[in-house]
């Protein structure tokens, strides 16, 4: 389905210009072509990558705009979906594979959406983890009331009911100081129980890094791809975690009943970050799609 990569672009790091601002990016593996968009928005990539992917396909992770090494937009208000998605179509078009797997996590799901609805013709396969099709009024509500729960769902875990605190918090930043360790401090909500590897996650932990100007981004409205989703004709795998504080499997859920023919993970031992918590389940559900 996919190309492989031009021969000329090499592994490591990658900086072109697009619309004048620097991209950079990632290249690690060998292989069908997946590009990576990380979350947030805002969030450093490197919690995003998987060498256990590289033995088989050729990652490309974006530093997204407003993050790391790439560039910053003049206004921030410009930080939307469609220009994540125009970013992404210039490092696709850089790539030269005729077509190229999507992998999008979180916020990176709803470019990933976006981009696909858009190049359907450049897509071999959409990988949407932890996202969803909608956000809006339910969707924000739902995660607020399964933060206020998390002390409840690990009563065990002393720490945990600092968590719903530190939320706030992290909803009050106002630089990238802030926000970075705002965000430090919440990761454990990102689990199913992070306190069961905190010896191996916290170097992740600590290495965390964010930006604020990517939060201040303008949509014209809630994200909603629903009835765009419906007819989407690009192979499609969503993966989901039990305990996502985002809703759980729900919105995941949703998108596989609309989407024709899409494959559906649930990883039932994970929370948003199924790729560190339950990582044999999360290569081999992307492998098998990828070699469909």
């Amino acid at each position: 389905m996919s190309s492989t990569i031009s021969r000329s672009l090499a592994q490591g790091r990658h900086e072109i210009s697009i619309e004048g601002t620097r991209q950079v990016f990632h290249v690690a593996g060998t292989g069908p072509v997946c590009l990576v968009h990380s979350g947030g928005p805002g969030i450093a990539w490197e919690y995003l990558r998987m060498p256990a992917l590289e033995e088989h396909l050729t990652m490309v992770y974006l530093e997204p705009i407003g993050t790391g090494s790439s560039g910053r937009l003049d206004d921030s208000r410009d930080y939307r979906i469609d220009t994540y998605a125009r970013f992404v179509h210039g490092v696709v078009e850089h790539l030269g594979a005729p077509k190229v797997y999507l992998l999008g996590h979180s916020h990176g799901g709803f470019v990933v959406q976006r981009y696909a609805l858009d190049h359907p013709d450049r897509v071999a396969g959409a990988i949407l983890y932890s996202t969803s099709p909608v956000t809006g009024e339910e969707f924000w509500a739902d995660a607020m009331a399964n933060i206020g729960r998390f002390p409840q769902r690990l009563p065990h875990r002393p720490a945990a009911g600092e968590i719903p605190a530190a939320f706030q918090r992290a909803l009050a930043a106002q630089d990238d100081e802030a926000y970075t360790t705002s965000l430090r401090e919440i990761l454990p909500l990102y689990f199913g129980d992070y306190w069961t590897n905190e010896q191996g996650l916290e170097p992740l932990r600590a290495g965390l890094s964010a930006w604020i100007d990517p939060m201040r981004g303008e949509e014209p409205a809630p994200f909603d791809v629903r009835d765009q989703l419906r007819s989407l004709d690009v192979p499609t795998l969503i993966i989901s975690g039990v305990h996502d504080f985002f809703g759980g499997t729900r919105w995941a859920r949703l998108a596989h009943e609309i989407i024709t023919g899409s494959r559906l993970k649930v990883l039932e031992n994970s929370g948003h970050m199924g790729h560190l918590e339950q990582p044999q389940e999360f290569v081999g559900a992307i492998l098998e799609f990828a070699r469909a």
